[in-house]
């Protein structure tokens, strides 16, 4: 299974019913990945998480991604990730689910934790240091 398997973007006529048939999974379930807290109100383009890997951690959900300054329970769980590994650069609220510097500079220290430097530590998480981080899958909202 790739990430090509666990996520989707949404085309015009989608419900978040019938992704959930399609991807064998649940209307609540798709809400928690994604943070979606009307089932009716889903928009033509948006990038859904609908299946849990294999490995039970969220795939890289890719360079990309990050640069379109998501708010999902994604980007919070990983700041949470972030802080048990000594890489925090957060304020006194801690890590929020809107992606932002600090999340930036909070993932640079965990590049530089690895050992990477100069334009390898710049923050953009990317394919290696995100499958080291390990990112659980978001729960209830």
């Amino acid at each position: 299974m790739g990430v090509e398997d666990t996520f989707y973007v949404v085309v015009a006529g989608d419900t978040l019913s019938k992704i959930a048939v399609r991807f064998h999974t649940t209307v609540q379930q798709l809400q928690a990945w994604n943070h979606i807290p009307d089932p009716d109100h889903i928009e033509v383009g948006q990038r859904l998480l609908v299946a849990e890997a294999p490995s039970g951690f969220v795939p890289f959900p890719g360079a990309d991604w990050f640069r379109l300054e998501p708010n999902s329970p994604l980007i919070g769980m990983m700041g949470i990730r972030l802080v048990e590994e000594g890489c925090s650069a957060y304020g006194p609220d801690g890590p929020q689910t809107q992606w932002n510097q600090e999340h930036r500079n909070s993932y640079a220290l965990w590049q530089e934790k690895l050992g990477f430097t100069g334009a390898d530590a710049d923050g953009w998480p990317g394919q290696k240091t995100w499958d080291k981080l390990r990112v659980p899958y978001p729960g209830p909202f």
